[in-house]
């Protein structure tokens, strides 16, 4: 063997693997090969005492894979590393190094931002060294996690019986956890709106009070309202108009945090899910020409984008839609983005969504269109639209009308679909006319609390606040679920929008870290600690310093925490242990919420909680299939549904937008039936193929016979 590459997935070892022809063998690590050892003092595998040495060990799913490894590194004149290009990448190649016995400072590195012909060979032609700042700035991460998640975890669990903290998941669960108390603590203020609607040309419009004697509209009551509405009975009075062109800028590419949000609200992605998609279309698929990366690198918090796409990103929108739709190329990236990769955009412009959609799944294709439509739209001129404000008066009170209408859709002619706004209509008005209001109401209202945070709301305020980095935030949001500090529900039951709420556990670990680790698990330090990192990354600070900086703020606030922090004793059933009389108590396991014995280890009686179940609810409809009554229910999911009362003699369903619907179970039935009739039909058509051949036989036969006797005659 000449050459070994070897990257950290193996759909993207196919697809380096065609475009370096038969002197290279690519194989894959699947990702990390070994990680920070549980074994040792606290388990930490982390030695504070000695300048944070740290301890790695193979993890025990690696160990085949790492004896492979170096089986084949044995056999190559050349070890090429391609790993991402972030700093996890890079780690991963350290410790590749690291276990293959590599000099590291000779070690060839390549990296690429995406994963196409040109790329990958431009990169194999340039390697590098592994860069160590990354590697430390990486460490450095997760001593930090590791310190930080092991101690606090444990601390909490003892006390509190939380699952677990961490550096940056518990300031994203305070996140939740205040917005909440915000809205319990909001006070609603009333106020008043008066509204009117009036007709012109068969064109019906809508105005709203916005001034009284020129001064903002305030109506604090229904008096208030009552005596405005009054007043503005009888005709309006046009009284200014005024026009107006209006540019909206092209919306920047997508970086990971954005392209998260949007598939959030536009697509109904959750953001792990958003970034498993991504990832496979970086890695490779195979649209008719073998295996091919669809798209850049998907964890970057820059908006830039390189000199070929946008070359060729200009070419196919003047050959497409006109020189009047080039826009011009800008870039703002946040004061904390690294800049390290380009935006995430289409790896080739000519794999059109359309031409490459029967290769991809419907998931991939819808993000995959978004990312084509959102990195064009970036660099085309902005959308123009004529916009009209009317004041219409009477007696001093001033309602406003805005209408407006699109002029040249710029940017929106490739991303109409990710595009809410629409035309409003005024009909031609003069300056002096008067119109009657054909509607006049007056409206209460009260002040709304803050809205809780959507999985797009929550990313977004990490992104803001400077929390994590783009690659933690799905797995920050997966681990706070999963730990049950918040759950993620619909606002309602129409709904398809759903928000964080957090549960007590989750209320309760935050209050606690706040009482006792409030000037570390805080948003501004947690801020802090990012740039650090990223000063490690640039060669600017050292690991040392920021980890012996860290532990001596932290250490005499954890050994506060354990003299200070009360431990909460389990809830109370109320019952005696069948077995030994010891009160029975409430406790949460891997499985949820049980009741055991308060004696235990010493008595180990258990029992599940009996769920209540929710009564089925009268619809006052019957079945169209047996005339029973259609009552309302909840699946196990939590989701509610029509369904007949006479189950399970009667299948019958239908969701709440009253569509009938058919269970697993009555689908295969079905199917089986159907099957069991095709094949009776064949059967049937087989013995009558079968008879009519046997009587051709026969009449075949007979006439032989007759041929035979009338040649003998």
């Amino acid at each position: 063997m000449k050459n070994l590459v070897i990257v950290e997935s193996p759909s993207k070892s196919k697809t380096i693997g065609k475009y370096l022809g038969k002197d290279y063998t690519v194989v894959s690590s699947k990702g990390h090969i070994r990680d920070l050892a549980i074994k040792g003092k606290e388990g930490l595998g982390v030695d504070i005492e000695n300048d944070f040495a740290p301890v790695y060990e193979v993890s025990k799913d690696k160990k085949d894979i790492v004896a492979e490894l170096q089986k084949e590194a044995e056999k190559a004149d050349q070890v090429y590393l391609a790993t991402d290009p972030d700093r996890e990448g890079e780690a991963i190649s350290w410790h590749l190094a690291q276990v293959l016995g590599l000099d590291e400072s000779a070690v060839d590195r390549v990296t690429f931002h995406e994963i196409t012909k040109k790329a990958v060979q431009e990169a194999f032609a340039s390697p590098r060294a592994i860069d160590m700042d990354l590697v430390h700035s990486q460490e450095t991460r997760r001593i930090l996690d590791r310190i930080i998640g092991f101690k606090l975890s444990k601390l909490l669990k003892n006390k509190i019986k939380s699952k677990s903290a961490g550096r940056v998941q518990s300031v994203a669960l305070k996140l939740i956890v205040e917005r909440e108390k915000e809205i319990k603590a909001f006070v609603p203020e009333e106020y008043w709106t008066l509204d009117a609607t009036f007709l012109k040309d068969d064109i019906s419009f809508h105005a709203a009070l916005s001034k009284i004697n020129g001064e903002k509209a305030e109506l604090h009551n229904e008096q208030d309202a009552t005596a405005a509405y009054e007043a503005c009975l009888g005709p309006f009075t046009v009284s200014s108009i005024k026009t107006s062109e209006r540019s909206r800028k092209q919306p920047l590419p997508f970086i990971t945090s954005t392209l998260q949000q949007e598939a959030s609200t536009k697509l109904g992605f959750a953001a792990k899910r958003t970034m498993s998609i991504a990832q496979r279309l970086y890695e490779g698929i195979d649209v008719g020409n073998g295996q091919e990366g669809l798209i850049t690198y998907m964890r970057t918090d820059s908006t830039r984008l390189s000199d070929v796409f946008i070359r060729d990103a200009r070419g196919v929108i003047e050959q497409e839609y006109g020189k009047e739709y080039l826009g011009y190329y800008h870039a703002k990236n946040d004061a904390n983005a690294q800049d390290a990769h380009e935006a995430i955009r289409p790896t080739n412009l000519a794999n059109t969504p359309e031409k490459i959609k029967d290769h991809l799944t419907a998931e991939q294709y819808k993000l995959y269109k978004m990312i084509y439509a959102r990195a064009l739209a970036s660099l085309m001129a902005p959308a123009k639209t004529n916009a009209m404000t009317v004041i219409l008066s009477r007696n001093g009170y001033d309602f406003t009308a805005n209408g407006s209408k699109l002029i040249f859709d710029g940017f929106l002619k490739v991303y109409k679909d990710y595009d809410s706004s629409k035309d409003v209509i005024l009909p031609s008005l003069n300056e002096g006319e008067q119109l009657e209001a054909k509607e006049l109401s007056k409206n209460q209202h009260f002040t709304e609390p803050p809205a809780r945070y959507t999985e797009a709301r929550l990313i977004k305020a990490m992104e803001e606040e400077g929390i994590g980095r783009p690659s933690t935030y799905a797995m920050i949001i997966d681990t706070i679920q999963a730990r049950g500090y918040v759950t993620l529900d619909r606002v309602s039951e129409k709904s398809r929008t759903k928000v964080f709420r957090p549960t007590d556990q989750g209320t309760l670990t935050t209050e606690k870290l706040d009482e006792f680790f409030s000037s570390i698990i805080n948003v501004r330090y947690t801020a802090e600690m990012e740039s650090e990192l990223d000063h490690i990354a640039d060669g600017n600070a050292k690991e040392l310093d920021i980890l012996t900086d860290f532990w001596q703020k932290f250490e005499p606030l954890l050994d506060k925490a354990y003299e200070g922090m009360e431990k909460v004793q389990p809830e109370k059933v109320g019952e005696l242990c069948p077995e030994c009389g010891g009160e029975l108590v409430y406790r949460n396991g891997r499985f949820g919420k049980f009741i055991s014995c308060s004696n235990f280890p010493t008595c180990r009686y258990t029992r599940q909680i009996e769920k209540e179940k929710e009564k089925p609810e009268p619809t006052g409809r019957f079945c169209p299939d047996c005339g029973s009554e259609l009552v309302k229910r909840k699946n196990r999911f939590g989701s509610y549904f029509i369904g007949c009362s006479n189950y399970p003699k009667c299948h019958y369903m239908e969701n709440l937008n009253g569509e009938r619907v058919y269970s697993k179970a009555d689908k295969k039935a079905m199917e089986k039936k159907e099957e069991g009739a095709t094949t009776k039909k064949k059967t049937t058509r087989k013995k009558t193929t079968a008879k009519k051949t046997t009587a051709t036989k026969k009449k075949t036969t007979t006439r032989k016979k007759k041929a035979v006797e009338e040649s003998a005659e």
